[in-house]
């Protein structure tokens, strides 16, 4: 999916002419770099963005009930939207020289947004070939780029898409190592390569992992961290050489250490698995101690213990509504955990992790608001919408470009059939940058990857 051709319908998904795009480079001008500290022989940042938005028309919807992402709700509202961005969102708006479509009846929210994917870097068809989401070769592999094993052609970025609703995710790498490698937040469109898709401006992030699975796996080895202090012992011993490498002579390059250099410079963001209150409470910790900061803690299935020290830290929880006790660190969660969470005020966001529960986050997060509800929560649909959409846009850095309808943020927007918090509904539209990206009601605007072109039952519409 990566740079604004094939994925086999491309062309339609665009709203017609892909000519028009090629400004005589390729397709591929424009580049936005993502924040990082490390630069190419020309001095530009390497594996630059070279995401251009495919076309779109001025579009108004009418007569929805919106949840704008940012805790508001307007009912009979209009939506406008023209040249890849957000224009307003109100009552009675003026809608001439835009093309409207009747809303009512149904409901409007930003893009969904996925914090925690793999897709790409684990594709479908899953076999071995396709595994590359781990460098489980040793404790640390800050030097690692999930970009560089994404496939574009996986067949779960049109299905997250047109199921879902998903107009942004980030792709991060596994936990089997303390320090997993650099993530990348991709925009969901078709894009031969990963450049293409690449979300332009977005800031880097960095994986790391505690608890059982680096010590499972490294432990296993005979090798060290085999212990939860062991883990600790390996990442603080990382970061002592990452402040000698970042306050000193950085011209000899050491992919390592540029990438930990830039979260100590505050350009990339850490991404944390981890499951368990007093761990997280240690990693904060650490972090204070080493002069960087947690953006989100990931999984972290008892978060709910902790919700004051993670509102006090400014550190967001991407968690699941109900999947708990599949290994030992997880037996202590909780299906109220976004709901105790969302009452101590921290930040919570609704994440998959998985290629099936990333076509249905809007469902997760209505499981997560009815838990709290049976324990006397009533939390607000506009507050419940925005654990998808701009809470996580808010943990990757990219909140002040998407993640809710506000006046020149990107027209990432999805038109649902109903209630975007009942099991019933599913998305009937998807924009991407204002450009019509998934229509229900055309079937030249349902995605097919170019994996799955021809094959029977494999999204082939003919």
């Amino acid at each position: 999916m990566r740079t604004r051709t094939l994925i086999a319908t491309a062309c339609a998904l665009a709203l017609g002419a892909c000519t028009g795009m090629d400004d005589g480079t390729g397709g591929e001008t424009r580049s936005a770099s993502a924040a990082s500290p490390s630069v190419g022989a020309d001095g530009g940042t390497p594996y630059a963005s070279t995401y251009q938005r495919y076309p779109g028309r001025p579009t108004a919807l009418v007569g929805a009930t919106v949840f704008d992402g940012a805790g508001n709700r307007f009912d009979n509202a209009t939506v406008l939207f023209r040249d890849g961005e957000v224009v307003e969102v109100g009552t009675g708006l003026p809608t001439d020289g835009y093309d409207v479509i009747d809303g009512t009846g149904k409901f409007v929210t930003p893009g969904v947004i996925d914090i925690h994917s793999h897709l790409g870097d684990y594709p479908t068809p899953s076999v071995q070939a396709h595994s590359d989401g781990n460098e489980a070769t040793s404790p640390t592999t800050p030097e690692v780029w999930a970009e560089h094993s994404v496939w574009p052609q996986d067949p779960g970025f049109s299905r997250a898409l047109a199921n879902g609703g998903v107009t942004a995710l980030q792709i991060l790498p596994g936990s089997a190592n303390l320090t997993g490698g650099r993530s990348v937040t991709l925009k969901n469109v078709a894009s031969r390569t990963v450049q293409g898709m690449k979300f332009p401006g977005a800031p880097y992030g960095m994986k790391m992992a505690c608890g059982e699975n680096p010590k499972r796996v490294y432990g296993s080895r005979g090798r060290m961290p085999s212990t939860r202090m062991g883990n600790f012992a390996v990442n603080r011993q990382m970061w002592l050489d990452a402040r000698a490498y970042a306050a000193g002579d950085r011209s000899k390059r050491d992919l390592a250490k540029e990438t930990l250099a830039g979260v100590l410079d505050g350009d990339i963001l850490i991404h944390n698995h981890c499951y368990r209150a007093d761990e997280m409470a240690l990693v904060m910790d650490m972090a204070k101690e080493m002069g960087y900061k947690v953006t989100a803690f990931h999984h972290a299935v008892e978060a709910y213990k902790i919700g004051d020290l993670l509102r006090e830290n400014d550190v967001c929880s991407a968690i699941w509504a109900d999947w708990y006790g599949f290994k030992m660190e997880s037996y202590d969660g909780i299906r109220e955990n976004a709901a105790l969470l969302w009452k101590s005020g921290a930040c919570v966001v609704i994440h998959s992790d998985d290629e099936n529960g990333i076509q249905r986050l809007n469902q997760e997060a209505a499981k997560a608001q009815a838990a709290g509800r049976r324990m006397g929560l009533d939390i607000p649909d506009a507050d419940v919408v925005g654990w998808f959409t701009y809470n996580a846009a808010k943990a990757m850095g990219i909140e002040k470009m998407t993640g809710s309808l506000e006046p020149g943020k990107m027209a990432d927007v999805v038109l649902w059939n109903g209630d975007p918090l009942s099991v019933y509904s599913r998305p009937e539209k998807v924009w991407v940058d204002g450009a019509l990206m998934f229509d229900a009601m055309d079937r030249k605007r349902r995605p097919v990857s170019d994996f799955e072109l021809g094959q029977p039952g494999e999204g082939d519409v003919k």
